[in-house]
């Protein structure tokens, strides 16, 4: 019965947890309390290999957890550290982001592409083109995310996309979709979030907005 007790998983987070995996993240919790909480979901990640599939940490997932055990007791997690005062977080903007000439053409004309966005320059261009003409603004994105620009064959910038991790639970979408517990936690790495969809107000392109979103799936 204990060797069977041992072996038993639990569903957590989207990770199966077992016994000897939760006493690794209470003792890595009990050994290293000068760490902060972003430090200790990193080691907890580190050392129970709890990878996104893109191969970061999946800090939020842990941090999830942490915050389980500790209302359970389990666990005591350090005070958050403070981050000092905050910045103003505005964006500035600047005239590279002024409107051009309109763009009134045919989809085959322009000649779609979808352009990730790793770059520290090219990200504060698009965070801006977001703050400035999207109705809901530049938020900054929290988890894992993709932005991305849709741009014409000859590179001139027609509008701008954000995608990110799905929500953990939503009743309605879980509901919607037939998901238990379990389903939920087995699948939701499968969706994501379509979080800002953006084509600029100068750009007049039939169907450039479903074109756009069908290069992202590939």
């Amino acid at each position: 019965m204990a060797e069977a007790s041992k072996n038993k998983t639990i569903l957590l987070f989207g990770r199966e947890f077992a016994e000897v995996d939760l006493w690794i993240v209470k003792e890595i919790v009990r050994r290293y309390p000068r760490l902060s909480q972003e430090e200790l979901a990193h080691t907890i990640c580190e050392n129970l290999r709890w990878f996104a599939p893109n191969g970061n940490d999946k800090v939020e997932s842990c941090r999830q957890l942490l915050r389980r055990l500790e209302s359970q007791g389990e666990i005591k997690l350090p005070p958050k550290r403070s981050k000092g005062k905050s910045k103003d977080c505005r964006i500035a903007l600047a005239p590279q982001t002024d409107a051009p000439g309109e763009i009134i053409a045919e989809l085959s004309q322009v000649g779609v592409q979808v352009q990730p966005v790793r770059e520290p320059s090219p990200m504060r261009l698009w965070n801006e083109y977001m703050e400035r003409y999207h109705i809901l603004g530049y938020k900054r994105p929290f988890g894992a995310h993709q932005r991305y620009f849709i741009l014409s064959r000859d590179e001139r910038f027609l509008g701008c996309i954000l995608f990110s991790a799905s929500a953990w639970a939503l009743k309605a979408r879980d509901e919607w979709i037939g998901w238990s517990g379990v389903d939920r936690s087995l699948r939701v790495n499968l969706i994501v979030n379509n979080t800002r969809f953006l084509i600029f107000p100068w750009v007049h392109v039939k169907n450039l907005a479903s074109r756009a979103l069908s290069l992202t799936a590939r």
